[in-house]
C-alpha cells in the first residue's frame, strides 16, 4: 500500500505547541502596536510638531519600551490551551493583566516626581494593549476553536483509561479536540458507545477510520501491552503522518494533572522520578527567587506584623503566630509559622485535625486573613531558612501524609522537592475536604514536580497574585 499522507486539511491543524507560537506572536504583535499607539497618543497630547525618530529616541526612557515585555509576562498564564480557547478565561486573564498594570501606574504615579514618569504614555499603553489583545484573542478563539483548525482524535482503547479520558473531553469547555470516537480489539465493545463516543472497530479497520473520518491523532489508551495487530496497525498510521500520543501526556495537557490512578505501579521509578530531576542551574535560579522573593515578603511581613497582631488579639488574643511541625523535602521535618486563623484548642485523641470548608473554628480576623492569604506572610521566614519555597506542593503534617500514601498511589512522591507558600495544585484546585479531593490535588502537584520550570513558576506566582486580588483565599 503506498504511502500518503491522512488528508490535506490535516496541515492546518494546530498542535497545542503550535497553537501557542501563534498566540505568542499574535501577542507580540499586539503589544507593538499599542506602544506605537501609545507614543503617537504621547506626541499628541503634548502638541508636539513632528513625530520623528528623535522623538523616539531621546523623548522616552528605555523602560518604556520594555512595557511589552511586562505585559507579555502577566499574559503568560492565557498561554495554556484551554484558557486561550475560553472567552470568559481570557477576558479574566487580560483583565488581570490591565488591573495588575494600573495598580503599578498608580503607585508610581502618587509617590513619583511629577515629571519623573511619562504618565500620559503609559496610561495610553495600558488601555491600546488591553483593546487591542482582546481584539486579538477573541479572533483567535473565533478562528481556531472552529472545526477547519480542531485536531480531530481517535481512542486507542475501551478499557478503563480510555473511558477516563472520553469522561474528561466530554467533561471540558471548551474541548480541545474533536473525538471521533474509539477502537478497541475486543468485540463486545464493539458498536457501543463511550460516553456518548462510538467504538468504530478495532485494529483490521483502524486504518479505513482514520480515511474516513480525516483522523489526525491517536491517542493510546491501553495500559495492558499492545496485541501485534494493534501495534502494526497504529505503526503504519504513523508512517502515514497520523500523530500517535499516549492517554497520560494527554491527560496532562487538557487538565494539568498527572493521571495517577491510570498508571502502571512502577511509573513512579521508570518515568516521574527520572523526568522530575532538575538541573543545577534551574535549582540556583530558584533559590535565588526564593532569596529575593522571601526577603520582599519579609519586609511586608514586619510593615503589616503591628496591626495584623493587634487583630488577632483583640478578636481572639493570644498566641499570634502557630506555629506546626511539616514535612518537608525529602521527608526532613521542619516548624512551619503561620499568623493564628483559628480558635486554639487541643486535638482530639492527639491526632491532626483537617481544616473543613466553613470550619468554625476559625476566627472573624481569621476568616479575612485567609481570604487574603495574609496569614501565609509568616512563612517567608521558612523560605529565607531554605526549608520552604515560594512555589511547591502544600506542606504536610507527618500523620497526615503517612495516612494518605496508604490510600493514594505516589503521594510521598510530593516530596521529591520543597514545599511552598503557593503551588500549582493550590492555584488550580479548591479546598480539598476528602480523600478523592486529595488525589486530585497530588495529581496537581506531581504536574508540578515534573514538569516545574522558572517560567512555570512564574505563571504559578501571577496567579497567587490574581488569587490575592479575586479574595479567593481558603
Amino acid at each position: 500500500m503506498p504511502m500518503k499522507p491522512v488528508y490535506k486539511s490535516a496541515s492546518f491543524r494546530l498542535k497545542p505547541s503550535e497553537q501557542r507560537f501563534v498566540l505568542l506572536v499574535g501577542d507580540i504583535v499586539m503589544s507593538a502596536a499599542a506602544l506605537f499607539a501609545a507614543l503617537y497618543y504621547w506626541y499628541i497630547a503634548d502638541n508636539l510638531t513632528n513625530f520623528s525618530v528623535e522623538f523616539l529616541q531621546y523623548r522616552p526612557a528605555f523602560w518604556f519600551y520594555l512595557l511589552p515585555l511586562l505585559w507579555l509576562l502577566l499574559l503568560v498564564e492565557l498561554y495554556d490551551q484551554r484558557r486561550a480557547s475560553n472567552v470568559g478565561d481570557t477576558l479574566r486573564g487580560i483583565g488581570l493583566a490591565a488591573a495588575i498594570c494600573t495598580i503599578l501606574y498608580l503607585l508610581v504615579y502618587f509617590t513619583a516626581d511629577p515629571n519623573s514618569l511619562p504618565r500620559r504614555g503609559v496610561a495610553g499603553f495600558i488601555v491600546a494593549v488591553t483593546v487591542l489583545t482582546i481584539i486579538w484573542r477573541m479572533l483567535y478563539i473565533r478562528i481556531f476553536t472552529s472545526n477547519p483548525f480542531m485536531r480531530r482524535v481517535l481512542i486507542v482503547g475501551a478499557g478503563k483509561a480510555g473511558t477516563a479520558l472520553a469522561e474528561v473531553i466530554k467533561n471540558v469547555w471548551p474541548t480541545p479536540f474533536v473525538v471521533v470516537g474509539l477502537v478497541d480489539d475486543d468485540p463486545r465493545k464493539l458498536n457501543t458507545t463511550v460516553h456518548s463516543y462510538p467504538v468504530l472497530g478495532g485494529s483490521g479497520s483502524l486504518w479505513q477510520i482514520i480515511e474516513n473520518e480525516h483522523v489526525t491523532d491517536l491517542v493510546l489508551a491501553i495500559s495492558h501491552d499492545l496485541n501485534s495487530d494493534m501495534l502494526n496497525a497504529i505503526l503504519v498510521a504513523q508512517e502515514r503522518g497520523v500523530a500517535v500520543t499516549s492517554m497520560p501526556k494527554v491527560y496532562e495537557e487538557i487538565l494539568g494533572r498527572v493521571p495517577i490512578f491510570f498508571l502502571e505501579s512502577d511509573w513512579i521509578i521508570r518515568s516521574f522520578v527520572e523526568q522530575a530531576r532538575s538541573s543545577a542551574l534551574y535549582d540556583l535560579a530558584k533559590r535565588l527567587m526564593d532569596i529575593l522573593g522571601g526577603l520582599i515578603g519579609t519586609l511586608g511581613l514586619v510593615l503589616m506584623f503591628p496591626f495584623v497582631a493587634l487583630a488577632i488579639v483583640i478578636d481572639s488574643g493570644f498566641p499570634v503566630f502557630f506555629l506546626q511541625n511539616r514535612l518537608g523535602q525529602g521527608g526532613q521535618i521542619y516548624r512551619i509559622i503561620k499568623f493564628r486563623t483559628m480558635r486554639t484548642s487541643p486535638q482530639k485523641n492527639d491526632q491532626p485535625q483537617v481544616t473543613k470548608h466553613k470550619d468554625d473554628r476559625i476566627t472573624r480576623v481569621g476568616w479575612f486573613l485567609r481570604k487574603t492569604h495574609i496569614d501565609e506572610f509568616p512563612q517567608f521566614i521558612n523560605v529565607l531558612r531554605g526549608e520552604m519555597s515560594l512555589v511547591g506542593p502544600r506542606a504536610e503534617q507527618a500523620e497526615l501524609v503517612a495516612d494518605l500514601q496508604s490510600q493514594i498511589p505516589f503521594y510521598r512522591a510530593r516530596l521529591l522537592v520543597k514545599p511552598g507558600i503557593s503551588g500549582w495544585a493550590q492555584v488550580n484546585f479548591g479546598y480539598a475536604a476528602t480523600v478523592e479531593d486529595t488525589a486530585i490535588k497530588l495529581e496537581y502537584d506531581l504536574y508540578y514536580i515534573k514538569h516545574r520550570t522558572l517560567l512555570l513558576d512564574l505563571v504559578i506566582l501571577l496567579r497567587t497574585v490574581g488569587t490575592v486580588v479575586g479574595f479567593r483565599g481558603q
